[in-house]
């Protein structure tokens, strides 16, 4: 499997369709401060895999590779999903799967993080971001 993941800061899945706002950014000046982010990912099924139930997990880890831990909680999301072919459809078309996960209020130190997307155990994409801290303004 193939997938695309974008940093934007909303997003929604409908109807088999991304709607995203603010989207492709790799650096937040936010440091230790709340902020509204969104992960936006398309998945791409290939033929021969459609029919069939897979599993998706996406974890935030830091510059050392360990999951980030906001609250007492880790920022990770688990979940299935299968995609059947519609009627019509020639073969060995691929099929897309849409998901979109909006986080308020995510507060990060600084460094350097990455989202991960593994499905069924294998690791398919990741998208890397820094939070630096915010630029002063000038007097």
């Amino acid at each position: 499997m193939q997938a695309t993941v974008l940093l934007c800061d909303y997003a929604e899945a409908v109807n088999g369709k991304l709607y995203v706002m603010g989207g492709g950014w790799n650096v937040a000046f936010a440091a230790d401060q709340p902020m509204n982010a969104a992960l936006a990912m398309l998945v791409i099924v290939p033929w021969d895999r459609t029919n069939q139930k897979h599993e998706l997990r996406v974890e935030l880890v830091d510059g050392d590779g360990n999951v980030v831990d906001v609250q007492g909680r880790e920022v990770r999301f688990t979940g299935e999903f299968e995609l059947g072919r519609p009627p019509g459809i020639k073969p060995g078309t691929s099929l897309n799967a849409p998901f979109a996960w909006n986080l308020q209020g995510l507060q990060l130190p600084l460094g350097s993080y990455e989202w991960k997307l593994w499905i069924d155990g294998e690791p398919v994409e990741s998208r890397p971001f820094q939070v630096l801290e915010r630029p002063a303004t000038p007097p």
